[in-house]
């Protein structure tokens, strides 16, 4: 239980911290960048990828299953 709470938190914090380069870097669209130059760029920078790590977690961590004592 304390395992998968962790496990919870953890990725929580990591798409918090994703989505907050995510919304960062929406600053190229006054640039004049299109969406798919900016989606191409969201791809080539590693921060964007904690985002997608965060969401797996969570859904690792609320669908586990517990072991049968």
């Amino acid at each position: 239980m304390l395992f998968r709470f962790f496990i919870f938190i953890l990725g929580f914090f990591l798409m918090v911290i994703g989505l907050f380069y995510i919304i960062a870097y929406f600053n190229l669209f006054t640039f004049g960048s299109s969406f798919v130059s900016y989606f191409l760029f969201l791809l080539k920078r590693y921060e964007c990828y904690y985002f997608v790590v965060g969401f797996i977690l969570i859904v690792f961590a609320l669908y586990r299953r517990d072991k049968k004592r």
